[in-house]
């Protein structure tokens, strides 16, 4: 075959090399030399790899859903399966029967929303005596900073028990905070610590709640509670966010407790047992996901979570598309650089039982935070698209549409109101692939990226004081000229959208398979997406 190859190409080069000969012509005939060797193979092997892993992501996504559906009709609530009972003040030893929590606040320049927290854990329906709220403030902006501890005085006149802390340099971003908050002596008295970020407002009842499971549980180490969002109507970016965490909360986050008592801990709305923190090696900084990395190496140790669906914590979705980008390179690069740091250690892990680390290793990590994000891009983005212009290579429709339409069904039942959405759902999802890829891809081969951490912007009420004079502390985002284009302007979706357009094209006047309608469609996402018309867009 080599020998033939050879001789054609031999055979050919008099008319690739005549000064006459169509540059079109050609090329075309170039490109028919190098696909039937090298072209076709490669595609074909991709087509497998990519079924392969679609079939990995459906099986996960069935399972999940069948779960789900057996825990909600034998399981019962969670006040089933462990025990627990109210809290009481007991009238003849006080509030000594409430246990001493400590509230962690991490902040980072939240001039638009340090409030919230704050005024929320303050009116905690907890005893006042066995209460610490801490305010772990690593701002840079000396006003803010001012504006957050004058927060703090105000709240401590009233008789809350609250610490403004600060650090000299930010070591270690949100887990160096975490970890220096619980080395001062008067938290050492306190038995659990709940986090919440400064944009989250949980209820007064949030501690009445949730720490009977821990006091009546010693295995329990983390109580997480479920996202809930105030802004899930400001625009279209936050509804396509909205049904992607309601999936992960009502679905990812209650089959991982209830069938293996693990999950990710995910960062804030949570409370964890201090004891169990310890024994698992304290916050580490080595990843941009000290939530989730504490969470394994604990329940590494046989420590068991527990995920309370009906506990709900509001919180805001980010709703510039330049934060949510930042957000989700941190969200993809975190775990998968985590697994590259984590999977021997899980493998020679003799505390827990082989389905356990099976569950870890497979399900949580390579399935749902490697396996999905890849498979979404380079199926439907790259290796669909380029089987239209090598038509020698075929997908078989139980990859190319069932599949697809089967586990995007699946994930629409997390958000039923906006099932509506949910086709425009699936074209940002694929846009978004993209950047979850590279970043999973920087996390897998640790690039130079791997430990970025920029914290999500929280606009609070920014968009509508702007917009009124009457408030003296409206935001007021001013953005360099010269950074517009750079910050809207995203030419590698544009790219993108340039590629798919040729191919869509290309399958209209040539093609059989009609993949055209898709393609148009992913192309104008793209588009959008390239020109920054995505999400709120702060007014200058």
């Amino acid at each position: 075959m080599a020998g033939v190859a050879i001789n054609e190409v031999e055979l050919m080069m008099p008319e690739l090399r005549g000064p006459g000969g169509d540059v079109a012509a050609q090329m075309r005939l170039m490109w028919d030399l190098v696909k039937a060797p090298l072209i076709v193979p490669a595609l074909r092997l991709a087509v497998y790899v990519c079924l392969a892993m679609s079939l990995m992501l459906f099986v996960e996504r069935l399972y999940m859903g069948i779960v789900i559906i057996l825990v909600k009709i034998f399981c019962g609530k969670p006040e089933k399966r462990y025990k627990w009972e109210p809290m009481r003040e007991d009238y003849e030893i006080g509030t000594s029967v409430f246990p001493s929590v400590l509230i962690q606040i991490p902040m980072f320049n939240e001039k638009e929303v340090y409030k919230i927290s704050i005024g929320a854990v303050c009116n905690f329906a907890w005893p006042s005596d066995r209460l610490v709220v801490q305010v772990l403030d690593d701002s840079t902006d000396v006003n803010i900073k001012e504006m957050v501890e004058q927060e703090c005085v105000r709240w401590a006149s009233k008789g809350i028990n609250i610490r403004y802390q600060t650090r000299i340099t930010r070591g270690g971003y949100k887990a160096g905070a975490l970890k220096e908050g619980l080395t001062h002596d008067y938290v050492q008295d306190c038995e659990y610590v709940a986090i919440f970020d400064a944009d989250f407002r949980p209820e007064p009842d949030f501690l009445l709640r949730s720490i009977p499971f821990l006091i009546h549980n010693p295995e329990i180490a983390l109580i997480q509670a479920r996202w809930r969002f105030v802004n899930a109507d400001e625009c279209l970016l936050t509804r396509m966010q909205e049904m992607s965490l309601d999936y992960h909360f009502k679905v990812e986050q209650e089959v991982g407790s209830s069938t293996h008592a693990f999950f990710g801990f995910n960062g804030t709305g949570g409370i964890w047992r201090i004891a169990a923190i310890n024994e698992a090696g304290g916050w580490k900084d080595r990843t941009t996901v000290e939530d989730m990395d504490l969470a394994v190496r604990a329940g590494l140790k046989g420590w068991k979570f527990l995920y309370l669906g009906d506990l709900h914590v509001k919180s805001e979705l980010p709703s510039t598309f330049k934060a949510f980008r930042f957000q989700q390179h941190r969200w993809s690069c975190g775990p998968a650089n985590l697994f590259r740091k984590m999977f021997i250690e899980i493998v020679r892990n003799k505390r827990v039982n082989v389905w356990k680390k099976v569950y870890v290793i497979y399900s949580f990590f390579l399935v749902r935070k490697i396996t999905a994000h890849m498979v979404t891009f380079f199926f439907y983005c790259v290796v669909l698209p380029l089987t239209i212009l090598v038509p020698e290579v075929d997908v078989p429709k139980w990859g190319a549409i069932y599949i697809p339409c089967i586990v995007t069904i699946l994930n629409s039942v997390g958000t039923p109101r906006s099932i509506h959405l949910l086709f425009y759902w699936i074209l940002f999802e694929n846009v978004m692939s993209f950047h979850r890829t590279k970043a999973t891809i920087i996390g897998l081969l640790e690039f130079k990226r791997a430990n970025e951490w920029v914290v999500t912007e929280k606009l609070g009420d920014a968009i509508n004081n702007n917009n009124n004079k009457n408030k003296p502390n409206a935001a007021k985002p001013a953005p360099k000229k010269k950074s517009i284009f750079r910050d809207r302007i995203l030419p590698q979706e544009l790219g993108f959208a340039v590629f798919l357009l040729f191919c869509g094209v290309y399958d209209f006047l040539y093609g059989k398979n009609h993949y055209y309608i898709y393609l148009f469609l992913q192309v104008i996402t793209f588009t959008i997406a390239g020109v920054g018309y995505l999400g709120t867009i702060v007014p200058s």
